[in-house]
């Protein structure tokens, strides 16, 4: 199991969390996306813990895309990545990922008990694009931690003109992203960047980490 470790980069700001981060369906735990977060937290006292799922590692060796499995074999994949790095993590963990991996991340609290203090999306899948009907949340009320989501503006999985006609969940806390797409990526004439956006969405869980630990 190959995993990418990213830890403070100052000692003296070392927060105790831990942050095991999920990558998204078609995207590696090195993607760009993924790197910047890491970076970022690890700037902010933050250790952070890459992984990927089988397919994405067949992927990655035989230079052959494919697709996901079905949930049920990610999120048994998940739990064992949690199983192995609970033991020796010290301080508050935390569960998360990019789009599927967020998504995939409140699935294994919602069929699991872990001692995780809370999970933190980026990009949460709502629902396919061009699908808003199918919405993808209905497990959200199985799961007894607290769940951060950061989403951007015009997300096309969740806007959020959509995600405010959803039904609440008392545990789930969304952040804004100005302008920002699946990728929390804005358009020029928004005033910010995608850079601001991530390092927004970052500082912001960062807090509610620290909140939440």
């Amino acid at each position: 199991m190959k995993l990418l470790i990213s830890n403070p980069i100052n000692e003296s700001d070392n927060k105790d969390i831990t942050l095991i981060l999920a990558h998204g369906a078609g995207a590696p735990m090195d993607s760009e996306f993924m790197d910047s977060l890491a970076a970022i937290y690890s700037k902010q006292g933050v250790k952070v813990v890459r992984f990927e799922f089988p397919y994405m590692q067949e992927r990655r060796t035989m230079g052959k895309k494919r697709p996901p499995d079905r949930a049920p074999k990610l999120v048994a994949y998940w739990k064992t990545i949690v199983d192995e790095l609970i033991e020796n993590a010290k301080g508050a963990v935390f569960v998360g990922g990019k789009s599927m991996g967020g998504r995939m991340s409140t699935m294994l609290l919602a069929e699991n008990e872990l001692p995780i203090k809370g999970c933190v999306c980026f990009g949460y899948p709502y629902h396919a694009p061009g699908k808003p009907d199918k919405v993808r949340n209905e497990h959200f009320e199985h799961i007894s931690q607290p769940v951060l989501i950061l989403q951007g503006d015009r997300d096309a999985f969740g806007t959020r003109e959509e995600v405010a006609t959803y039904s609440g969940f008392p545990h789930v806390t969304h952040h804004w992203l100005k302008d920002g797409n699946h990728d929390l990526k804005p358009r020029k004439a928004s005033g910010v960047t995608q850079e601001q956006n991530i390092q927004e969405a970052v500082l912001a869980s960062v807090d509610w980490m620290l909140g939440n630990r």
